[in-house]
């Protein structure tokens, strides 16, 4: 068997035509997705006449025996083998005779590829949001275990106010579920079976779109057939999630990075965890962290690489689109490592509580609750905002702590020293979503809800 587009050409493709244009080293990964779509798509020729139950019976069992040999590795690849669609119905032909050769009555790599993707990817999102959840199990457990436990708060990386450790943790919790919610809107959108629209404009024979899509537990069918061949919408949406998720993870690993550093002192690392170094012999240096920052480049490169290409395609199907898998590919494999190593390190890392409040209980910490304790007494923000803002000044440029500065103040005075002392400026907030203890024992209840939710979702859509 030659190309599934020989009878055109007179001569075989050229070795280099060949090499340009093969996609079966990536593509195999579909395999078992293209076995599934292949299924469907015979028992809905037999339901229109088009295969009788025999051959029916045939096809099916030539499937079932390529994917055992797929399995366990006794498949022979031909040269003239340029995707793994092609593989799977040469060798259905070879198994099942003339009732082989009609697997791709109806059906174009077209339609057929875009079904096999949109299997794959349905799929392999529910496995990256079920790595979420365990990455947030981490976050909440770290969390609950952290409890009146305090560090500095920052804005522009400096020191701003005082935040408990919980609610720290928890801020890249909530974040990872966004990247949840968009990860299932992404799953709905994709869910769609585009199975005979064939190469871009359907079929005259008898076949039923709706029935197949059915079959292959999508939740619909195309509308329209350009726009079910030629739309790649899902791979950028998936792409696009994967990538903000990278940033998310990537802003926590720059985090632990820093935290891990001498200079803060805030973590300590795991030994299994954690490298060293070739030469410097009392190095513990976090490279799981830095390669999740440094990976999340790739996800936002595949994204932008995919974007490109689609940007200027007319419809329907083009060769272009071929480059729709590599980089999904690329993305998923990243992100599920990355997750898992995150996790792990997490998991391990020793939070160095006393190093985190020493830091947060700096005098200066507590500016904004003097500020606001003059609030409370008539004074107005602005006011009250210049006096200590005043205060604070003189310390730093005087060399006077603080605390003398604001007993000698006639708008403070002693009775204002108390939110100087440890701890009490982390304790004052008490607004909801805030940072102090109130606040944080009822996000821990929601956030655990959250959890559940999740959970129960993922496990109503798998």
């Amino acid at each position: 068997m030659g190309t599934l587009w020989h009878g055109r050409f007179e001569g075989g493709p050229a070795e280099e035509l060949m090499a340009f244009t093969v996609s079966l080293p990536f593509d195999i990964r579909l395999a078992a997705d293209d076995l599934t779509g292949s299924r469907a798509h015979v028992r809905g020729l037999a339901r229109a006449g088009i295969l009788s139950e025999g051959e029916r019976d045939d096809v099916l069992a030539a499937l079932d025996t390529v994917e055992r040999e797929l399995g366990d590795g006794t498949f022979v690849f031909q040269p003239s083998d340029e995707d793994v669609h092609t593989s799977v119905e040469r060798r259905v032909t070879e198994l099942a005779g003339p009732a082989g050769a009609k697997l791709h009555t109806g059906r174009s790599r077209n339609d057929q590829v875009a079904t096999d993707l949109r299997l794959f990817t349905k799929r392999e999102l529910a496995v990256v949001i079920g790595r979420i959840i365990q990455f947030q199990d981490v976050l909440h457990e770290r969390a609950v275990a952290a409890g009146d436990a305090y560090l500095p708060g920052y804005t522009h990386m400096q020191r701003a106010q005082p935040v408990l450790l919980a609610h720290h943790l928890l801020a890249h919790g909530w974040a990872l579920s966004r990247d949840i919610d968009r990860l299932h809107d992404t799953r709905r959108r994709l869910d769609v079976s585009p199975l005979g629209a064939g190469a871009l404009a359907g079929s005259s024979l008898p076949l039923d779109p709706a029935a197949t899509a059915a079959d292959l537990g999508f939740a619909g069918v195309f509308d329209n057939s350009l726009d079910a061949v030629s739309d790649r919408d899902f791979v950028a949406e998936a792409l696009f999630d994967l990538a903000l998720l990278g940033v998310h993870l990537s802003r926590l690993a720059e985090e632990i990075i820093l935290w891990s550093t001498d200079e803060f002192g805030f973590l300590g690392l795991a030994d299994a965890y954690s490298t060293g170094s070739s030469m410097l012999p009392q190095k513990k240096n976090p490279d799981i962290a830095e390669l999740t920052r440094g990976k999340t480049g790739r996800l936002i490169g595949n994204l932008t690489g995919l974007l490109a290409t689609l940007k200027a395609l007319p419809l329907a199907y083009n060769r272009d689109l071929q480059e729709d898998k590599e980089p999904l590919f690329d993305s998923l494999d990243t992100i599920l490592l990355a997750l898992g190593a995150m996790s792990g390190l997490l998991a391990s890392s020793t939070f160095h509580l006393d190093a985190m409040a020493l830091a947060a209980d700096a005098p200066t910490s507590a500016a904004t609750d003097l500020a606001e304790w003059l609030v409370a007494g008539g004074t107005p923000f602005r006011d009250s905002h210049a006096i200590v803002g005043s205060l604070v000044r003189r310390s730093l440029d005087e060399g006077i702590s603080l605390r003398d500065l604001v007993e000698a103040s006639p708008e403070l005075g002693p009775d204002a020293l108390f939110l100087l002392d440890k701890g009490v400026a982390v304790g004052r907030r008490t607004t909801r979503g805030g940072a102090g203890p109130k606040p944080v024992a009822g996000q821990l209840v929601a956030f655990s809800a959250q959890l559940a939710a999740s959970k129960s979702r993922l496990e109503a859509f798998s």
